[in-house]
């Protein structure tokens, strides 16, 4: 089965050396796991027994389209009302821990490897139904609605009932689809990509998505702009659209990550 990784909490040695990894360029942000510690937490409105690590948010002259949260639940914590816009829509995936999702009335359980899409306007309630605490990704962003397209209706999968799709060039290279790229009622993917061992992006991509890029398990060289960054588990990556990125595994097994990308739609014409 595989890990999945989640910020450790706790605090360093009083001691420790402060200089760090950490990076934040115009170009992309790099925050390694040991920057995601107690201090840096927040709680929210309407959730209860709850801290959160706000690792991206929309910032006017870099990636806005999108915020991304690690959620910590302790046992019996939760929220009936934890989306404040209507018209957000948001992914949920389960890293450690169990618990039940509500859905407009309809129960699903939760555990590790559970992935639900809840579309805007979803009633939706989260709560840890176990002895441990539940920790989960949350990716939120606003949806963008097309003339004629219905919104997607909400849905609750699992990683491990979804085979990794090879990339046409390279068997070693494979992504976790959890909904179709030709639906066209998807503004977003939050999809997890695989490299194992030796498996590389072969050149410098740059494309009109933004990204958020949680590693859940291994090591890799990872190309930022023009920066070639060591990330392991927990490090998160946040990429400005046409950043150049690249990535080499390096460890003896598998590496993967949590991507979030904005899809499907004319990029707006008019700033913010």
């Amino acid at each position: 089965m595989s890990a999945y990784a989640f910020p450790p909490g706790g605090l360093p040695d009083a001691g420790a050396d402060p200089v760090g990894r950490a990076i934040f360029t115009p170009a992309y942000a790099f925050l390694p796991a040991d920057t995601m510690r107690d201090i840096v937490t927040t709680g929210l409105p309407g959730w209860r027994m709850s801290r959160f690590w706000i690792i991206a948010r929309p910032m006017t002259g870099f990636a806005e389209t999108f915020a991304q949260y690690a959620v910590e639940l302790a046992p019996g914590g939760g929220s009936d009302a934890p989306e404040p816009d209507p018209g957000a829509e948001a992914v949920l995936f389960v890293a450690k821990g169990r618990g039940r999702l509500m859905i407009d009335g309809s129960e699903h359980a939760l555990a590790p490897g559970s992935y639900a899409y809840l579309p805007p306007g979803a009633g939706w309630a989260v709560e840890n139904t176990g002895s441990a605490p539940l920790q989960f990704h949350w990716i939120r962003k606003r949806y963008q609605p097309a003339p004629g397209i219905a919104a997607p209706a909400p849905f609750v999968t699992r990683d491990q009932d979804h085979a990794p799709i090879p990339m046409p060039i390279s068997d070693k290279w494979a992504t976790t689809r959890f909904v179709d790229p030709a639906d066209m009622a998807h503004d977003m993917h939050v999809n997890i990509v695989t490299f194992q061992p030796g498996g590389r992006i072969p050149f410098a991509e740059t494309h009109n998505m933004e990204h958020g890029l949680y590693v859940l398990e291994g090591t890799a060289r990872y190309l930022l702009n023009t920066d070639w960054v060591e990330v392991g588990p927990g490090d998160f990556m946040w990429l400005r659209a046409f950043c150049p990125q690249a990535c080499i595994a390096t460890g003896e097994g598998p590496f993967r990550y949590l991507l979030y990308k904005d899809m499907n739609r004319h990029p707006d014409l008019v700033l913010p």
